[in-house]
């Protein structure tokens, strides 16, 4: 029995049975929704709109688990967002730009919050904390500065591309009216989905993803193996933060307004979304499809306290709260009874 439960183990890594876990969890509480609460999550457009809300938390989420993989964190991504929507906001309202030049400018914010952050972190060996810590403050002081006051953006091509919806074929639904309503996903989710690919490939297939895994997992063993640490460490922080600026852009797209209260807390909702999906805060393990599901089950389990008609924002908190400390207890739980498996 316990030669069989250790060849299970074996055969099982770290990364793929939390992501495991974290899979039948999502299905399981959606499954739970449908049956007793019914409602909208009975038509596919409820599951469509949880991916349109939260294309840009996907993007961030990314972001965060390469970093927190590494063993780092990144704070400060709630704040570049902002900063990008008001930038991109300003320039196109205000000073009637392209939408080639907004993208360029939220490209730009995200590659310069990562070199300079990448730098500070990998080469001067300060705390990634401390150093997000200031980056979130400066974006958040950087947003104000740039416009005071929220605004929709009026801009005739941006509000064209905003309003673009790529139609899902045999996904609609027949209103009371009689009307067939096309089920949508907004040019948003494409993008990230895009990411969470390419991210999953570069983590598994090539020598950078390994290089991520090594140094958080140890840092002196990938040392011995001949891997940059700081290197690695520091295109951690700069692929977050690009991911930022992208992310950032989704979200300007989705809300198309500027503002300095926008993605309050995002940065701790993509730290939930990681942990969720099966990151690990020691670092060296984690999985960017984790982080997908990580986020579905976040705002899953939102709207099921929306929809039982607990609308105050307190419930919602103690609700992810709650997730959180049961998501990292199984965590806890499954990785111990895998050493005790392995050991025997």
């Amino acid at each position: 029995m316990n030669t069989e439960k250790k060849s299970i183990f074996n055969k099982i890594s770290d990364t793929g049975l939390l992501l495991t876990i974290t899979i039948v969890i999502f299905f399981a509480m959606y499954l739970g929704a449908i049956i007793f609460q019914g409602g909208g999550f009975t038509k596919p457009q409820m599951f469509f709109n949880i991916l349109n809300s939260n294309a840009a938390l996907i993007i961030t989420a990314c972001g965060m688990s390469v970093v927190m993989i590494t063993g780092g964190i990144d704070i400060s991504v709630g704040g570049v967002v902002a900063l990008v929507s008001m930038c991109c906001a300003v320039y196109l309202d205000h000073h009637n730009g392209s939408i080639l030049g907004s993208i360029l400018i939220a490209l730009g914010i995200g590659v310069l919050y990562g070199l300079v952050q990448g730098f500070l972190v990998a080469y001067l060996d300060i705390q990634p904390f401390i150093v997000s810590l200031a980056g979130m403050f400066f974006a958040r002081g950087m947003t104000t500065i740039v416009n005071t006051a929220p605004f929709n953006v009026a801009n005739e091509a941006f509000t064209k591309l905003k309003l673009t919806r790529i139609n899902i074929p045999g996904m609609g639904t027949v209103n009371k009216k009689g009307i067939y309503v096309p089920a949508y996903v907004e040019i948003g989710v494409i993008v990230a989905f895009v990411i969470v690919i390419l991210l999953f490939l570069v983590l598994r297939w090539t020598r950078l993803g390994r290089s991520f895994y090594a140094v958080g997992g140890n840092k002196q063993s990938a040392l011995m193996l001949g891997i940059n640490v700081q290197r690695t460490k520091f295109l951690s922080h700069l692929i977050c933060s690009v991911l930022a600026g992208i992310g950032g852009y989704v979200y300007f797209l989705h809300v198309g307004s500027g503002s300095a209260s926008h993605a309050m807390g995002m940065e701790m909702n993509a730290i939930a979304s990681s942990i969720i999906g099966g990151t690990m805060l020691t670092g060296g393990v984690g999985n960017i499809i984790g982080t997908l599901f990580g986020v579905l089950s976040l705002s899953t389990i939102q709207n099921i306290v929306s929809s039982a008609g607990l609308d105050q924002a307190w419930w919602t908190g103690i609700t992810i709260a709650a997730m959180l400390c049961i998501f990292l207890l199984i965590q806890s739980v499954v990785m111990a009874q895998k050493k005790r498996a392995l050991k025997n």
